[in-house]
C-alpha cells in the first residue's frame, strides 16, 4: 500500500512539474540588474557614513582658566598698643608706622586703653592692617630697617 501512495504523490508531482513554465519571459531576464544595483549603492551609503565618522575624538576645547584669586592671609590675633595714640605696630621683627596715625598722646574714643584686642593681617611685604570687633581698622606700612619704636611711650 505504501507504494501505491508513494506512486500517486509522484505522479501528481509530475503533472504539476509538466504545468510550470520554467522559462523566463526576455523582460524578467534583464531585472536581475535592479537589486545588485540597490544593494551597491546600499554598500555605498554604508562605507561613506562609516568613512566619513572620525576615529578620533575631535580635539577638546582649550581650558578656560578660572583666575584663581590666593587666598586671604591669615589673620593673626593682636593686641594693639594704644595707651599713647595709634603710631606704630610691631609683628614678629618687624616694625610698621600707621598710615594714618590716630589719637595724640592718648587712645582715641571709642578705643581700649592701653591695649585693644583684635586680629593684624599682613597684605604684603610692605603692608599690614589690624582690624577689631568694633569695626576699627588701621594700615600700616613697614618701617625699613627698623629695629625699635621710634616713640616709647610711658
Amino acid at each position: 500500500m505504501d507504494n501505491e501512495v508513494e506512486r500517486r504523490v509522484r505522479a501528481a508531482f509530475a503533472a504539476l512539474a509538466e504545468t510550470v513554465d520554467t522559462t523566463e519571459p526576455p523582460h524578467r531576464r534583464k531585472r536581475w540588474y535592479v537589486p545588485v544595483l540597490a544593494a551597491a549603492a546600499a554598500i555605498i551609503v554604508i562605507a561613506v557614513t562609516v568613512l566619513a565618522i572620525p576615529t578620533t575624538p575631535p580635539p577638546a576645547p582649550p581650558a578656560t582658566q578660572t583666575p584663581t584669586t590666593p587666598p586671604p592671609p591669615p589673620a593673626v590675633p593682636y593686641d594693639l598698643y594704644t595707651h599713647c595714640g595709634i603710631n606704630e605696630a610691631r609683628l614678629g621683627d618687624t616694625y610698621y608706622e600707621a598710615e594714618t596715625a590716630i589719637g595724640k598722646g592718648s587712645p582715641p574714643s571709642g578705643w581700649g586703653n592701653p591695649y585693644q584686642h583684635g586680629t593684624m593681617t599682613v597684605l604684603s611685604p610692605t603692608t599690614a592692617v589690624f582690624r577689631d570687633n568694633a569695626g576699627h581698622e588701621v594700615r600700616f606700612r613697614v618701617r625699613p630697617g627698623a629695629t625699635s619704636f621710634k616713640q616709647l611711650c610711658d
